[in-house]
This record gives C-alpha cells, structure tokens and sequence, in this order.
C-alpha cells in the first residue's frame, strides 16, 4: 500500500506541475496544450476525498486476501487457489477504474437527460435475473447475471439508477411537490415495482437501501416533514410486514435479540457470535494482521458482509474506528458537494451527490451495525471495500460521478461555462 501511495503521489505531483517544467524542448503546443488541461484537471478535482476513498479501496484489497486466503482448505474452495480472490477482486477494481475514468468525462447534464432509461434498464435487468435461463442461483437467492468469468449484481445498478431517477424526478416535478398524489405516488410507485423484483430474488438488504435513498431524495428536494413522515411511516410498515410474513427472516430478528442461546448459537445466531468472538479477540490493537483465528472457517462470508469482523480482529478497536472515521468523513464532503450544487442552483446535480453520500453512508452504517451486533444480521456489504465485484464497480461509478459535480462546481465557482 505505501510503495503505491508513494507511485500515485509521484505520479500527481509530475500532473501538478507547471505546464513547462520537464517538458521536451521539441514537445510542441498540442504537447504543451495536453500538459496544461491535465493540469488544470487535476486541480479541479478533490484529491483528499480521492486518497480518502483510495485508502478504503486499498486497505480492502488488503483484507480480502488476508479474509480469504485460507477458503481453498475447506472442501467446498478446494478447487480455488489460495490467491483466486484477491485475483478477482484485482480484476473487478481494474474494470471500475477504468469505468470511473469514462463516467468522469461524461457532463452531469447527460445522467439527467438518460436518468429514465437507465431506470428502465435497470428495470429489465431486474427482471432478467429472475428468469431461470439467466439467473445464477447462490444460497438460494437468484440475484446474479453470469456474464462469461465475472458474475453482475442487478441490483447494485438498480441502487444507482433509482438514485438519478429520483434526483432527476424532483427536479421535474418541482412545482407539483406539495401534493401527494401527483407527486409521491408515482416516485412511490416506481420505488415499490424495485421493490417488488428484488424481494422476488430475494434482496431485501438491497431493497431497504434503495428505500432509503429515494426517501433521502424526496426529503431534500423540498418534500413537506407530513408527506415525508407519513411515507417514512407507510415504509415501516411494509418492512414490517414482509418480516413478519417470512418465518426465516423472523428467526433472523430474534437470533438478532439472543444469538448466545443454545437455539440461536449455532443456527440463525452463528455468524454474529463469531463476528462478535473476532471483534473480541481483537481488543485495543488487534492480533496482527493475518493473525486472525476465526477466518479460519469460523465466520462464514468474511471476506464479504463480515470483513469488518476480520479488520476488528487484526486491528483491533483502533482499525473499527479508523474504517467508521473514514466513512464519516467520505459521507461528510459528499454531502457537502451537493450541498455547493445546490447553492450553486444545481438541484439535479446537487441530489446526485447528496444521494451518493446517504446511500454509501447508510449502507455502510448497517454493515457495521452488523458486524457489531448493534442491528439484525443483513447481506450487505462494506463499500469500497469488501470482496464483490458488482458492489466496487458501481461504487466507483459512482464517485466518480460526485467527483464530477465537483469538478463542474469548481468550474462554476471559478467562472467558467459548462
């Protein structure tokens, strides 16, 4: 981690510098021109919030294949290498900084003139993956798309479109935003039909997200605090409902409120006692890292939902509250970008990121709510930085696309033109 820190540092300065310092004598002024607007690029962007969201990446690459590498000893990996994780997990943050790269050259005007159709994109692949000839069934839940060695998450897209969706919505539908039944319904509705898909896979973990973003959304576009908690309230109840029509997800909630009893300790309870025996074994400074016992195939999925776990045990208290003080921060400055949009009077612009930083923020806060037995037990991963290809791609997407709005802010802010 610190010889690649030490490369992108060299790397930035080099891009920092004046537009004629180490340049050729012949380069030119298509040379000199290209040298000057990569300059000018680099310092239109926030480059703490990139090393911030860097180290998260980077220390996640880290701790899936410490999670991982001993998987191949149990029968059921045995075919993989020791390595066949973090081999993938290379593979997947390669393809999603390239796509960062891509999405940062696109105008934020062109996500809110396609913000329908990749909500009816996402749509379609939602139903996709429910059909039996498309679909790849893991632990019985079918919610990926096997696309030749890599697999896709549907629903990890869907969280991004229903995002820009709902930013480019209330942009829309501003002068109409008091009344309920013109308004909140149809965003409602369509929120419902996502809904509807992913508890059909079943993604409840994703649906709850996707929930809590367009809520988000809603409120900060301008939402009345009756409409608003009138809906948060509807929502409570259908949450309520479907936990108590399924009697798996009923046993999860009372695991959840006892996992030590003898009942719960070795069923629906497991992994949260044994998140719970590894944040423990950590105490103040942790094992050392690779030190960890209970990725030993004792804690199921810790290189997924449970990484936190792994890093508490290795790092100990100090590695938990520097992944929450992290996280705190990423949220933080993201609200803040949408927060100078809007000043700006760049309410699309401004929502997106908003959306962004509730959404990361949020799903972050339930991961480690888990992890540490302070929430029910839910199959959400840490952003940024557990193992799941679907999950770093669109996250990355998705900073870059903040990473934009700063850009064009700055811009703004500057008096430029966009």
């Amino acid at each position: 981690m610190i010889f690649v820190a030490s490369r992108l540092t060299a790397w930035l300065d080099r891009l920092r510098g004046p537009a004629d310092a180490g340049l050729p004598v012949g380069l030119g002024r298509s040379g000199r021109g290209r040298a000057e607007r990569q300059s000018a690029l680099l310092a239109g962007i926030d480059k703490t919030l990139v090393w911030v969201a860097l180290s998260l990446i980077l220390w996640g690459l880290v701790m899936v294949y410490s999670a991982s590498v001993a998987m191949p000893d149990n029968p059921r990996f045995a075919k993989y290498s020791h390595g066949y994780f973090l081999a993938r997990h290379l593979m997947w943050l390669g393809l999603a900084f390239a796509s960062a790269l891509l999405v940062f050259q696109v105008p934020v005007a062109m996500w809110q003139k396609y913000a329908v159709r990749l909500f009816l994109f996402s749509l379609l692949l939602l139903l996709l993956v429910l059909l039996p000839s498309v679909g790849k069934v893991v632990y019985g839940a079918r919610r990926w798309i096997s696309l030749g060695p890599l697999s896709f998450q549907p629903s990890e897209l869907a969280k991004l479109a229903v995002l820009v969706y709902a930013a480019d919505y209330m942009v829309r539908k501003m002068d109409v935003k008091e009344r309920f039944l013109r308004h909140v319904m149809p965003m409602a509705a369509a929120v419902m039909l996502v809904g509807v898909f992913l508890l059909a896979e079943p993604d409840m973990g994703a649906f709850l997200v996707i929930a809590v973003i367009a809520m988000g959304i809603l409120f900060l576009g301008g939402v009345n605090a009756r409409m608003f908690f009138l809906i948060a309230a509807l929502l409570v109840v259908v949450f309520a409902l479907i936990i108590a029509s399924s009697e798996w997800r009923r046993e999860r909630i009372f695991a959840y409120l006892d996992p030590w009893s003898e009942k719960n300790a070795l069923a629906k309870g497991y992994q949260l006692t044994h998140s719970l025996i590894a944040i423990g074994r950590g105490e103040i400074f942790g094992v050392g890292l690779g030190g960890s016992v209970e990725k030993l195939h004792w804690l199921p999925e810790a290189h997924t939902d449970f990484l936190l776990a792994v890093i508490g045990e290795e790092f100990g208290l100090v590695g938990v509250l520097s992944v929450i003080g992290l996280f705190f921060w990423l949220t933080r400055r993201i609200l803040h970008i949408g927060r100078q949009s809007i000043a700006l009077e760049r309410v699309f612009a401004g929502l997106v990121a908003q959306g962004v930083g509730i959404w990361l923020g949020f799903q972050a806060f339930i991961n480690i709510g888990v992890n540490l037995g302070a929430l029910p037990t839910k199959g959400l991963t840490l952003p940024l930085m557990s193992y799941g290809g679907s999950a770093i791609l669109i996250n990355l997407i998705a900073l870059a696309l903040v990473l934009r709005i700063d850009h064009e802010n700055r811009q703004l802010m500057q008096g430029g033109r966009l």
